[in-house]
């Protein structure tokens, strides 16, 4: 079965360590996700964040350095397809080549200057999460304690985005933020990383309203292997995650459930699911408790579709 994930942090990695090699396989010790373990898991696409840690400057150089990297050091590789539109979607999904689309985690970087957004959808940006947890010039992320949503620009962002055809991605945002976001945004919301909260009570994680919403906009909501946004107080299982694909099923969301396994992002692991190989037990586990129709949405499916409806190459 094909697979799609919508969010791993190879890059950051690439960015702090020089010496990785995500194209060999000797580095698989040290990269959750390398070319070779989505070649051998049949994955379709993949998209990589720019996430930029801690000991880096948030700056547009950083940006600028990640996106190089994922040109020279990722998708450099006559097995990968760089994915700017539809068209490329449609031709990952008639090779074994695996499409690889830029995603930015936080738009600090960018310091309000709007007119970047069309230049980070040249690049071949395609999603944008506004802030990773706490709070920039666009949004109020969800470990801030003061409650706030988006700025003015922070709204004039979203606007841009949906003209560009760069889809937000609400993963991260406060709870204000989101629902400015939703209330503002035109086009179709993702939270490329996130689990339900009623399952696991984590801020993180997504309340049934903001489900249904996602539900509600024909967005797409994905499946994530944080332990700590799978289960509290003990190791994580794979069956674990079936509790959040109930949950979310039962809010109407078949259509919305995608893989964002967080590979690369996280040091700590859901028992047996460590790296992209490892999906292909989470398919069969799967397939004993849902019917293949279901499955192939949630592996591939339901992302295939957003893809196609809702990237383009407008420069």
């Amino acid at each position: 079965m094909r697979k799609i994930d919508f969010h791993c942090d190879v890059i950051s990695k690439l960015l702090k360590d020089n010496s990785l090699d995500f194209h060999k396989e000797q580095f698989a010790s040290r990269l959750d996700v390398t070319l070779q373990s989505l070649l051998d898991a049949n994955y379709m696409i993949q998209v990589f964040a720019v996430y930029i840690p801690s000991d880096h400057p948030k700056d547009l150089v950083t940006i600028m350095k990640s996106i190089e990297i994922f040109y020279e050091r990722v998708a450099n590789h006559p097995n990968m397809i760089v994915v700017d539109s539809a068209i490329d979607v449609e031709r990952c999904k008639a090779t074994n080549k695996v499409g690889a689309i830029l995603s930015l985690e936080g738009v600090d970087g960018l310091q309000g200057h709007l007119f970047l957004t069309s230049l980070m959808h040249r690049l071949g940006v395609r999603f944008a999460g506004l802030t990773w947890n706490g709070a920039n010039w666009a949004a109020d992320g969800i470990l801030e304690d003061n409650g706030a949503g988006l700025s003015s620009l922070g709204k004039d962002f979203v606007h841009r985005c949906n003209e560009q055809g760069i889809t937000i991605d609400v993963s991260h945002l406060s709870e204000k933020s989101f629902w400015d976001v939703y209330k503002a945004s035109q086009k179709p919301i993702i939270a490329s990383h996130s689990n339900a909260k009623a399952v696991c009570d984590h801020p993180r994680n997504l309340t049934d309203e903001q489900i249904r919403a996602i539900v509600r906009c024909e967005g797409l909501i994905g499946l994530t292997y944080v332990p700590w946004f799978v289960t509290e107080g003990r190791m994580a299982t794979m069956h674990d995650l079936l509790k959040h694909i109930n949950h979310m099923l039962a809010l109407g969301a078949e259509d919305q459930l995608m893989l964002g396994s967080d590979f690369d992002g996280i040091d700590s692991y859901i028992e047996g699911l460590k790296s992209p190989r490892d999906v292909n037990q989470l398919e069969n586990l799967l397939l004993q408790y849902y019917d293949r129709e279901f499955v192939e949405k949630l592996m591939w499916r339901n992302a295939y579709q957003f893809l196609i409806r809702n990237l383009n190459s407008k420069r």
